[in-house]
């Protein structure tokens, strides 16, 4: 879980607001009918033709039960702004979630921002909803809901459910749809295939605005979705990665929460583009062949005064008693699973990004901080839950359902759980007591695997426990390893200054790291700059160093990826079982004086396996003898020496013999020659 910046306090300039949004394409139909039928002309009550605003529904009362219940998981297709046509009427029907309101009015542009003009009405059936049509409002308009609230508070709140939001510091939503002609069925038809636990994933993780800038010094300067299609895919494509995970795209109205602290839970930010240039830019990444994973933060939201923090005037959507509703870390608020609404709302947050935007799958971000009731917070400071337990029995619940309706609803898809913890069986399925996620970040890999690395090599020796311990516990879940952007921020440095020694070793240490990382059991995970090994710490104010791929060290690092994920992608004993203890097998962990380590990768046919041999030290190691079971004949597949990826190029092997020991068991010795802090893969 990042780091997160409190979120930004900058009011709505309602009064002032007259914008017109150009290049923004509409259609007033939406990707999806609505599944309920609309009322009949009996059925719709007006209490004055005149008045501005029509008493319109479309809520059937089986709607309301669910959303009420916690089970109504489409609920982006009511609420929110819906541009229609009633008796002929062209206009946008309104509804929104306040249940301790008195009085809701639509406030916007349209309306000179009059608070009080459109003026909503609530349903009858006590399930706290607002609704109306106002006739002759399109799209395009910036709104508000005027909420007159507990206790007679009033507030000026943007649309929970609105797809478009105006560009920060802005904080009113815009009516808008979410249609797009979607163009990559052959993908979505295969998808299951690309993305099923046996198929290789290799994850580069991408920060939309700091990748690449226009003016790579202006933090206000943004590429459009388009523009950063156009750079960004073929780039993946190149770099041979699998996949690719936005960090939270959901609107935000504050650029240094890097989108972990959401306003918009139903809108991909305006800061490159509408709802449909977002949708074209995963329409291409699909077309390329390659997954679009979103992070996804259900987690807790900021205080925003247009967000969703006190929204009627009381706790809606967080809980009441803070300490279950407060984030101590982050100074945010926790929503409350407790509540139907609340829930039915999450739910079908998560529904609304695989179901209007295709995603492949979500990246749940801070897990452990739902689970837990006494996460981050000291003896005093939480409640036991009723079996006097540290878990949050109803963030349990809502992730168990959340899983179960995604992966009932999308197929190919995953989830992914950002969990540092031990809780067990994240990853596991509901039917064996488990959460249900496809995978979980492997947080303890990642620290010790850093640990390890940053130590002088000459002290490496000492420390083989802490490199071997993951596949103590691999097992346990599904498993992703992660070099995220957590591990390059704060004063943690770049992943180049991790390693130590001069320059060259810097670099060959990295190449070292990450030929393990790739050929560890697992799904992989970069974050962006990592392949090219950047130089400074991530900013998302700039861009990546891309005039470092003008010196050879650099592009020989970016090149060394591209191999790393041929290598992956192209044998299949490296992910045909990376998820099961079939896969994986010391070969040797009896050389730790020399610090020499060597494992074997295995896939469903035996002539696939592979064995990765890694030299730690910055000694040459000429004819290294590996002990090898069933095969005579091994060739090397991959050197992370190689000239090409700026190593010497002195030391590899272009013929590899093979001495038999044990002619009973099979058994092989091969002399191996190890360059200095490298691996070697054979097969």
């Amino acid at each position: 879980m990042p780091a997160k910046s409190n979120s930004a306090k900058t009011q709505s300039k309602g009064d002032s607001i007259k914008k017109t949004k150009k290049n923004l394409k509409h259609d007033n139909s939406d990707q999806q009918p609505i599944q309920n039928t609309p009322p009949k002309y009996e059925d719709i009550h007006f209490v004055d033709s005149t008045k501005p605003v029509w008493n319109y529904s479309l809520f059937s009362q089986e709607d309301i039960q669910n959303f009420q219940q916690g089970t109504h998981y489409r609920l982006y297709e009511l609420f929110g702004n819906k541009q229609l046509n009633v008796l002929g009427t062209p206009g946008t029907y309104f509804a929104v979630w306040a249940p301790n309101a008195t009085q809701v009015s639509v406030t916007g542009n349209f309306n000179n921002w009059e608070k009080d003009a459109h003026q909503l009405f609530v349903r009858l059936d006590h399930s706290g909803i607002w609704e109306g049509f106002i006739p002759h409002v399109v799209a395009g308009e910036s709104y508000k809901y005027h909420i007159h609230g507990f206790q007679g508070i009033q507030l000026d709140k943007g649309d929970p459910f609105a797809h478009l939001w105006e560009m920060r510091p802005l904080t009113a939503s815009i009516t808008w749809g979410t249609f797009y002609e979607w163009k990559d069925e052959a993908w979505m038809q295969q998808r299951t295939e690309h993305n099923k636990l046996t198929a290789p994933w290799s994850v580069y993780e991408v920060h939309l605005a700091s990748w690449m800038r226009p003016d790579k010094f202006d933090e206000e300067s943004y590429n459009t979705y388009a523009q950063i299609t156009e750079r960004l895919v073929p780039y993946v494509k190149e770099m041979g990665f699998t996949h690719v995970e936005f960090m939270p795209v959901m609107e935000h109205p504050f650029d240094g929460s890097w989108g972990y602290q959401g306003t918009g839970f139903f809108a991909p930010t305006s800061r490159f583009g509408a709802p449909q240039d977002f949708a074209a830019m995963v329409d291409a990444f699909h077309q390329a062949g390659i997954g679009v994973i979103l992070d996804w933060v259900p987690s807790h939201f900021p205080y925003d005064s247009h967000g969703l923090f006190m929204f009627d005037g009381t706790h809606t959507y967080e809980y009441a008693d803070m300490r279950k509703g407060y984030h101590p870390d982050w100074n945010s608020y926790i929503f409350n699973y407790a509540r139907g609404e609340v829930k039915s709302f999450l739910i079908s947050s998560a529904r609304f990004w695989c179901d209007r935007f295709h995603a492949d799958g979500l990246r749940v971000d801070a897990v452990s901080s739902m689970l837990r009731l006494d996460y981050s917070r000291n003896a005093g400071q939480w409640e036991p839950n009723e079996f006097g337990g540290n878990g949050n029995l109803e963030a349990i619940e809502f992730i168990k359902d959340l899983n179960a309706t995604l992966y009932r609803d999308f197929s190919g898809i995953q989830t992914i759980a950002e969990e540092a913890t031990d809780w067990p069986k994240i990853s596991k399925p509901l039917y064996d007591g488990g959460l249900g996620f496809g995978m979980k970040w492997m947080m303890g890999w990642m620290h010790d695997t850093l640990d390890y690395f940053k130590m002088d090599p000459i002290y490496r020796q000492f420390h083989q426990d802490k490199f071997s311990f993951s596949m103590m516990y691999f097992h346990d879940e599904n498993f992703m390893l992660p070099l995220s952007h957590d591990e390059v921020v704060h004063g943690k440095s770049p992943m180049l200054y991790k390693m130590p020694g001069d320059d060259w070793q810097k670099f060959a240490n990295l190449r070292l790291l990450y030929t393990y990382m790739f050929t560890h059991p697992g799904g992989k995970l970069l974050f962006m700059g990592n392949e090219f090994a950047a130089t400074t710490e991530w900013n998302y104010k700039s861009e990546l160093q891309w005039n470092l791929l003008n010196f050879v060290s650099h592009g020989g690092m970016k090149y060394c990826i591209q191999k790393l994920n041929e290598l992956y992608r192209g044998e299949p004993a490296l992910h045909e079982k990376q998820f099961d203890p079939g896969g994986f097998e010391w070969v040797d962990l009896n050389h730790r004086a020399d610090t020499v380590l060597s494992f074997r990768r295995k896939g469903e046919n035996p002539k696939d396996d592979i064995v990765v041999i890694l030299n730690m030290t910055p000694l040459v190691r000429n004819n290294w003898e590996v002990h090898v079971h069933g095969k005579n004949n091994w060739k090397e597949i991959f050197n992370s020496d190689s000239k090409e990826f700026w190593g010497t190029g002195d030391v590899f092997n272009p013929e590899i013999k093979a001495e038999m020991v044990d002619g009973d068991d099979n058994w092989y010795k091969l002399k191996i020659h190890l360059p200095a802090l490298s691996a070697v893969v054979i097969k």
